[in-house]
């Protein structure tokens, strides 16, 4: 058989399954938001002002970015599936870096040039830079078991798409405990360690995924 038709082979047979895969996915995000949570709560716990920082746009901002970045993840990896399938959703991705990147403009814009430094290096970027790979990888695992049930013809694509939502939701988590609420901050050193777990699940998918 040749390569085009057993890629024509397989997008039928996703298709078919599609719901099946779909469900698949839906069911592994409630056990990654538990596991997350659990290890969270272990290691971490919310930051002691974090009724008063609520209601705060700056800290506010870090959920509205990593809430973005892992639903628009999310979105983008059933289409990975499927061989030949078009994946209309990938453009979604750049919208958390937009957010940000917006953010940051405005901190610029916002603080005096003296504060820069102290602003992007933060007090806690170390354990940002070990905290959401720690909560992100058990997500990433459920995440590639989901997968290996699909037929991705870019498994690094996929794993790293899935290390993208596993990193989305430990910032998510991490974000009420760290008191950094700079857009400085968040762009440099969450961002670190969401691209920890992106190439993590790039290099665990190329091995894992592949058919």
């Amino acid at each position: 058989m040749e390569t085009e038709d057993l890629i024509k082979a397989l997008a039928r047979d996703a298709r078919a399954a599609g719901p099946s895969l779909a469900a698949t996915l839906a069911g592994a995000l409630l056990p990654a938001l538990l596991v997350a949570a659990v290890v969270f709560f272990a290691v971490l716990g919310p930051r002691p002002d974090f009724m008063a920082a609520a209601a705060t746009p700056r800290f506010l901002l870090k959920f509205v970015v990593t809430g973005v970045l892992a639903a628009t993840a999310f979105a983008c990896l059933p289409a990975l599936l499927r061989p030949g399938a078009k994946n209309r959703a990938m453009p979604l991705l750049l919208l958390a870096p937009a957010i940000i990147a917006v953010a940051v403009l405005g901190e610029f814009a916002a603080i005096p040039r003296v504060d820069w430094a102290a602003r992007w290096i933060g007090t806690n970027n170390l354990v940002c830079l070990a905290s959401i790979p720690l909560i992100g990888a058990g997500p990433l695992a459920l995440f590639l078991a989901a997968l290996r049930r699909g037929a991705p013809t870019s498994p690094a694509l996929a794993g790293a798409v899935a290390g993208l939502l596993a990193g989305g939701i430990g910032a998510l988590f991490y974000a009420a405990h760290c008191t950094d609420d700079s857009p400085f901050f968040v762009a440099t050193w969450y961002g670190i360690a969401i691209a920890v777990l992106a190439l993590l699940g790039a290099a665990l998918g190329r091995r894992l995924l592949r058919w």
